[in-house]
């Protein structure tokens, strides 16, 4: 069979390919060799311009502007051919170094052949997938997964901003309980998610450049009176990432662990988000807008079905699977390097490709919700046992005997009238105006601050 999305093994690259596909230059096979072809390039260019490195003299505008356009153009055509040389020499990242060996003998430029020799220079393979996956994480997280989920907290703080003074029974153990806004139940996920973004842009991406097991053992051998260190961190920092300046032969992980966490962390507040307002559709609080082209079931033609956040909730415990197997087991290595960590890394954009989806389906959902303010006031009306916990709390204040076994007596496995609820209030021994207040209050009006506290977390 063909390669295409009605045959791909995986759902992101069959089904799904349009809701991910922001990622597929950057995770793909095609882009992790483009990103090994960066660094190399880069690394060229960088030992090019150090003066103490008197065999490789250093490139004209020309020839760095030949190089930038290499990793600048890099095409399917380009990893096809590198994927041949791979096939040779059965290693993936040699067939990289001798691909710019070709390009850089068929240049026509004079220091740029000259250089061949220096492609690859004290490198082991680690120190240049160490630096492309710090690239691919750092552009993904830069370019796709952080202004998505900008985007999908901007719609659930729209939603709650609308609504943070609409009145809505709470579930407490899944039962009526004391009365809050839809706007403060929304508000309290925009928070939580602000807070799991902050924690996902604030991973500090790191990388390496320092040989074979970390101690720069070729490159001061070849070079001994220059300041390896210093010209390793030099040029990782210059790519944007952090110098780790203690590893084995790989970049430990660390990092990479931490920043699956994040986007776990992420994902959780999200299945949270997503039943809830599942849940929320079922009792009628929220409508879904129904779409004339889209049918919601195969037998029953009244049907809109929740199926935004039920797709979302799938997604993201797939992502979270791949991404807890991920921070489990990237920073574990046998001695100094054992290569079980080189095919689990490629599935960072599989576990980042579900989180991207799920996102996706959850905006989508959104888009669709309509708050139902008279069936939540409908709700309220039908229960007015909620108003047990002010009266029980005035009657506290006031020194009456027992007022939560009072209140349970009369309230606790029952509906409680309104009649009946006054008829209590009216015989009770507590001041006139705390009286008055009681008889005005209703389940409606009982809702303590959740209005301002809405609005002060989205103004944050």
């Amino acid at each position: 069979m063909h390669s295409s999305p009605l045959t791909a093994l995986c759902p992101l690259d069959g089904r799904y390919r349009a809701g991910t596909a922001a990622l597929v230059p950057i995770f793909s096979e095609y882009g992790l060799i483009r990103h090994r072809i960066l660094v190399e390039a880069r690394w060229l260019i960088y030992l090019a311009a150090e003066p103490r490195i008197a065999e490789l003299e250093p490139f004209d505008e020309a020839g760095e502007a030949f190089l930038d356009d290499l990793v600048e153009g890099f095409s399917e055509d380009d990893a096809r051919r590198v994927k041949e040389l791979e096939g040779e020499t059965n290693h993936d990242v040699k067939a990289v170094e001798y691909f710019l060996k070709e390009r850089l003998a068929r240049a026509g430029h004079g220091p740029l052949a000259a250089a061949s020799g220096f492609v690859h220079f004290g490198c082991t393979s680690e120190d240049v997938n160490n630096l492309a996956y710090a690239l691919m994480l750092k552009r993904a997280r830069e370019e796709v997964l952080a202004p998505a989920a900008r985007e999908l907290i901007a719609a659930l703080a729209a939603l709650a901003r609308d609504n943070a003074r609409t009145p809505m029974p709470s579930r407490t153990h899944g039962q009526a309980a004391s009365p809050t806004t839809a706007g403060k139940e929304l508000a309290n996920v925009v928070y939580r998610l602000k807070r799991g973004l902050r924690g996902i842009e604030a991973v500090s991406i790191q990388g390496k450049m320092n040989g074979a097991v970390g101690n720069f053992n070729a490159h001061l051998c070849a070079y001994p009176g220059l300041d390896w260190p210093a010209v390793a961190r030099d040029f990782v920092t210059a790519l944007g990432i952090e110098w780790h300046p203690m590893t084995t032969q790989i970049e430990p992980h660390d990092y990479v662990a931490e920043l699956c966490h994040a986007l776990s962390r992420f994902n959780t507040v999200l299945i949270d988000l997503d039943r809830d307002l599942w849940g929320y559709v079922s009792l009628g609080y929220f409508r879904q807008k129904a779409v004339a082209s889209e049918t919601g079931s195969s037998t029953m033609p009244h049907k809109v079905n929740p199926i935004d956040f039920e797709n979302s909730e799938g997604n993201l415990g797939l992502s979270n699977a791949i991404l807890g197997h991920l921070a489990a087991k990237l920073p574990v290595s046998r001695w100094q390097r054992d290569l079980s960590d080189s095919t689990a890394m490629r599935n960072l954009g599989v576990g980042c490709g579900h989180a991207l989806l799920a996102w996706r389906s959850t905006l989508k959902g959104l888009g669709k919700l309509r708050a139902d303010p008279e069936r939540m006031r409908a709700d309220l009306e039908d229960a007015w046992e909620l108003l047990a916990e002010p009266i029980q709390t005035v009657m506290r204040r006031h020194g009456i005997d027992e007022p939560y076994e009072k209140l349970k007596t009369l309230t606790r496995g029952q509906a409680v009238t309104r009649e009946a609820l006054h008829r209590f209030i009216a015989a009770l021994e507590i001041p006139e105006d705390a009286r008055r207040r009681l008889l005005e209050l209703t389940p409606a009006d009982y809702l303590g601050n959740a209005a301002d506290q809405a609005l002060s977390a989205l103004d944050d």
